[in-house]
C-alpha cells in the first residue's frame, strides 16, 4: 500500500500541473500522442536490455522487464534515481548475484547510460550547432561558479580518499570488482551489444517521445533541435536531487525548448503533456506492479 500512498501524495501536491497537462492533451493530435505512448513503452525495453548487458548471467526476461516498469514508478518516489537503483539492486540479488557484483553491474549501467546520453548530445551538437542559443539558456557569468564548485567537490573527494583509509580500501575494492565485471561483460559480444545498444536507445527514445509530443502540440521547432533541447536539459538536471526530476526537469525542458526557438506558451504545454505521458500515466500501474513484485518476492 505504501507506493499507492506515495503516488497519491505526489499527485495531490502537483495537482495543478496534472490538471493543466491533461487539459492540453485534449487539444493535441492523438495519432502523434499514441506514437509517443508507444515510444515510452519501448524505453522500458531499452532499459531492460541495458540491465541484462551489465551482467554475464542471463536474467529472467519477463521479470526483468516488469522490474524496469516498476523501477520507473519507484524512481519518481525517491531522489536522484535512488528508487530505480534500489529496485534493480534487489532484483539482481534475488536472482542470485552477490551484492558486490550487483552493485558493480548497477554502476556499469549508470556509467553506460550517462555515456550514451552525453555522446548523443555531442553528436547532435556537432550536426546542429545552432540548435540551442546557449546564451539564453545559461548566463555566461554562471560558468565560473559552476567550474569552481566542481573543482571544490573534486578536491574534497581526493582528500577523503587520501586521508581516510577505510574509505580508500572500500573504493578500491569496489573498483576492482566493477572492472572485473566490465571485462567479463565485454568478452561476450551479445552482452556488450545489449549494454551499449540499450544505453544509446534509451535516451534516443526519450527524445523521440518529446519530438512526437511537440508535433502533436504544433510546436514550431525542428525535430533535431527538440532532441538536442531534451538531451541538454536532462544532462543539466541529472544531479538535481528531486524525485523523478519533478519540477527541475519541467523547468529545464521549457527553457531548453525556448532556447531552441519555440514560443514559451507552446513549449510549456508540450513539456506538461510530455511529463503526463512519461511520468504520470505510468505512475499508478507502475506502483501496482512494484507492490505485486514485492509481494511475489521477485524483488
Amino acid at each position: 500500500m505504501l507506493p499507492l500512498l506515495l503516488v497519491t501524495v505526489v499527485a495531490v501536491r502537483h495537482r495543478s500541473v496534472l490538471a493543466e497537462g491533461f487539459a492540453h492533451l485534449g487539444n493535441a493530435e492523438w495519432p502523434w500522442l499514441l506514437a509517443a505512448v508507444g515510444a515510452t513503452c519501448l524505453t522500458w525495453v531499452a532499459a531492460a536490455c541495458t540491465r541484462q548487458g551489465a551482467v554475464v548471467e542471463r536474467l529472467p526476461r519477463r521479470r526483468l522487464l516488469a522490474t524496469q516498469f516498476a523501477a520507473g514508478a519507484a524512481n519518481h518516489l525517491l531522489p536522484t534515481g535512488l528508487g530505480a537503483s534500489a529496485v534493480n539492486l534487489r532484483f539482481m540479488t534475488v536472482c542470485g548475484l552477490p551484492l558486490a557484483r550487483s552493485s558493480a553491474a548497477l554502476a556499469l549501467y549508470l556509467l553506460a547510460e550517462s555515456v550514451g546520453r552525453v555522446a548523443l548530445l555531442g553528436v547532435l551538437f556537432v550536426a546542429f550547432p545552432d540548435a540551442l542559443r546557449l546564451g539564453t539558456l545559461v548566463p555566461q557569468t554562471a560558468f565560473g561558479p559552476l567550474l569552481a564548485g566542481a573543482g571544490v567537490v573534486f578536491v574534497i573527494a581526493v582528500a577523503v580518499l587520501a586521508l581516510v583509509r577505510r574509505v580508500r580500501s572500500a573504493v578500491l575494492s569496489f573498483l576492482r570488482t566493477a572492472l572485473g565485471e566490465a571485462r567479463s561483460v565485454h568478452t561476450r559480444p551479445a552482452r556488450a551489444l545489449a549494454l551499449w545498444g540499450g544505453s544509446f536507445a534509451f535516451p534516443a527514445l526519450q527524445a523521440t517521445v518529446l519530438v512526437l509530443v511537440g508535433r502533436a502540440m504544433g510546436l514550431d521547432v525542428p525535430p533535431a533541435h527538440m532532441a538536442v533541447a531534451y538531451l541538454a536539459a536532462t544532462v543539466a538536471v541529472a544531479l538535481v536531487p528531486t524525485p523523478g526530476g519533478i519540477g527541475s526537469v519541467e523547468a529545464a525542458l521549457v527553457m531548453a525548448l525556448v532556447a531552441a526557438g519555440g514560443p514559451a506558451a507552446v513549449a510549456t504545454a508540450v513539456v506538461l503533456a510530455f511529463r503526463v505521458i512519461t511520468v504520470w500515466l505510468p505512475l499508478l500501474p507502475g506502483a501496482l506492479t512494484l507492490a505485486a513484485l514485492v509481494r511475489l518476492k521477485v524483488i
